[in-house]
């Protein structure tokens, strides 16, 4: 019979046991690649003056032209020197035709790509490279567009003739990284990265891009490292802390990362997704109340987000005893949240109270927030179930096995309300009724536990 008194209190520990284990670490799903907008490439006076440079002809991999087209460029050039741009443009479509020189189709994208105008620059350069296949500042410059336009697949041979036509500069090579990384071949994007930077040391978008490029392929400690001394140059940057941060939890380094979180708050670039990473560190170390200020801080860092990360946080803090911190967090997302939750997150938050109160032994209590939830919710079979329990610890078994008889009537819970059913049968030693109702629950939901309860059951009632 005292196999018959514990099997209640395993079958309670089976349901809370899920709240035992520790928050599950893991580098944040944060897309770490830049946008082509965020290259600093596009401002620095380098790119600008190579883009003047690209009007200037490499007499060696140029289309031809003639002496008349000679004389019509020098026409075209010298209303482009006066900053004549409409001149000059109405000037190149009177002389463009499908047999003149793919210079014509050139320049005329050069001046529409200044013009921002990407989409008919990009055609003119289409037309030239396709008049003349070796004409490599076309082929550059019409990399440099799907770039800046997010098309990195189109990117990606547009830059590879550049190379293959002698024109590996660091900004061919860089953008060639940038693009690979954006299609998901990070060893090829490391590769270009690593000929950027040896070409240009001083560039940081095609450093990041290789920290990135190492990061993306769980070369954690690569890219840890690499973090460390960019970091050194530029210790004011927010997302080389994040990067490095989120390489150390992939290192299994987790106090290391919350260094990192932590200096990005107090270098003001804290995010929802930061603070969350260090709050999930906190509660891994057992440092509730920091874990409590972070979460809530992720919060209120941005008024969309979801409240499922410190709800799970609260499950964890009460199956560990810190009782002052769940309550504290309960209390600071109804603040935050109270007149925005959903209905399925209001049930969740009253779920955990009523935990909170089982825990504390503030039984009427428990019994107020199920009520709210059942209240909430009418088919909430776990609340229904919960309330049973409560009503059986009373004394008002006729009230429990109404509870009970409810629960089973939602399919999704219809095994454990029976079980809890004939658990209380079992305390009155109506072992006939509670077996039916355990083979009912087997039939629905078969499991160990509650299969070697029922042989028990079955015991005590032959012995009786």
């Amino acid at each position: 019979m005292k196999f018959l008194q514990a099997i209640p209190l395993l079958l309670c520990a089976t349901l809370v046991a899920q709240d035992r284990k520790p928050v599950e670490l893991a580098p944040q799903d944060v897309d770490f690649s830049l946008r082509a907008s965020d290259l600093a490439l596009w401002n620095s006076p380098e790119f600008r003056r190579r883009f003047i440079d690209s009007y200037i002809a490499e007499t060696d991999i140029e289309p031809r032209v003639t002496a008349d087209e000679r004389e019509q460029m020098l026409k075209v050039l010298e209303l482009i020197s006066g900053d004549d741009m409409d001149d000059a443009v109405a000037l190149l479509n009177k002389y463009r035709n499908a047999a003149s020189s793919a210079v014509f189709d050139f320049t005329l994208g050069n001046i529409y790509f200044q013009r921002e105008l990407l989409e008919q620059a990009a055609a003119n350069y289409t037309e030239a490279v396709r008049k003349y296949p070796k004409f490599r500042r076309a082929w550059k410059n019409l990399g440099l567009i799907h770039v800046r336009r997010e098309e990195y697949a189109k990117a990606l041979p547009a830059l590879s003739r550049v190379i293959e036509l002698g024109g590996g500069d660091s900004v061919a090579y860089g953008l060639l990284g940038f693009a690979y990384s954006n299609t998901g071949n990070d060893l090829a994007a490391e590769t270009a990265f690593r000929m950027a930077t040896l070409l240009d040391a001083e560039t940081m978008d095609w450093k990041m891009g290789l920290a990135r490029s190492l990061f993306k392929q769980k070369r954690y400690a690569d890219a840890a490292s690499l973090c460390g001394t960019l970091i050194e140059d530029e210790p004011e940057r927010t997302d080389l802390w994040l990067l490095q941060a989120n390489a150390y939890i992939g290192l299994g380094q987790p106090l290391r990362a919350a260094e990192n979180f932590e200096m990005v708050g107090e270098l003001g670039g804290a995010t929802r997704d930061s603070l969350n990473g260090l709050a999930d560190i906190y509660v891994n170390e057992g440092l509730f109340d920091l874990a409590v200020q972070a979460y809530l801080g992720a919060l209120e860092k941005d008024p969309r987000a979801g409240i499922d990360r410190p709800l799970r946080a609260t499950r964890v803090m009460t199956a560990q005893g810190a009782f002052d911190e769940t309550v504290a967090m309960l209390d600071g997302i109804e603040t935050l949240r109270g007149g925005e939750l959903e209905p399925g997150d209001q049930k969740d938050l009253l779920k955990i109270r009523a935990r909170l109160a089982v825990a504390q032994g503030a039984g009427d209590e428990e019994a107020r927030v199920l009520e709210q939830i059942v209240e909430l919710d009418p088919l909430d079979g776990e609340a229904l179930i919960l309330l049973g329990q409560h009503s059986r610890r009373s004394g008002d078994l006729e009230q429990a096995v109404f509870y009970f008889e409810r629960a089973a009537g939602i399919e999704a819970f219809e095994a454990d309300a029976k079980v809890r059913h004939a658990q209380l049968l079992v305390g009155q030693r109506k072992y006939p009724e509670a077996l039916a109702l355990l083979r009912r629950a087997q039939d629905l939901k078969p499991r160990q536990h509650v299969q070697d309860y029922l042989e028990q059951v079955e015991q005590a009632s032959k012995s009786r």
